[in-house]
């Protein structure tokens, strides 16, 4: 893999990270299911504030990323990839604020799937 290839994994990671805490974060730091209007409003807001350094991130990556920009992946390649990174930061993200919620062997092989989807669809690749 190239150095832009590996630039587009790094921002990736980083960016999984701040979708991840944008969409899941609030879930630990609100623990109770009652919210008012204003409740649900500033959960959002916070979450699309979070999300925002996503997109700051996830951009450059797919531009570095993708073979059409000068790349090594392909689009299809990118996207696979993205969410197999967005898995592998999910699991540790859940596992450092979620402590209790457990990550059973059929998640682990669904997990597995998604990597093994990575390899086949990385270019070059033949089945």
């Amino acid at each position: 893999m190239t150095g832009r290839g590996w630039a587009a994994v790094a921002l990736l990671v980083l960016s999984n990270l701040f979708m991840t805490l944008a969409w899941y974060g609030h879930l630990r730091a609100q623990p109770t299911n009652k919210l008012s209007l204003t409740g649900w409003l500033a959960v959002i807001i916070t979450s699309w504030g979070i999300a925002f350094f996503e997109y700051v991130l996830q951009v450059p990556a797919n531009r570095l990323g993708f073979r059409g920009t000068g790349g090594p992946f392909s689009l299809v390649t990118l996207k696979v990839l993205q969410e197999a990174i967005s898995i592998l930061v999910f699991v540790v993200v859940a596992k450092l604020l979620f402590a209790g919620e457990k990550i059973e062997l059929r998640h682990w092989v669904a997990f597995g799937l998604i990597i093994v989807a990575v390899w086949l669809s990385w270019s070059g690749r033949t089945v």
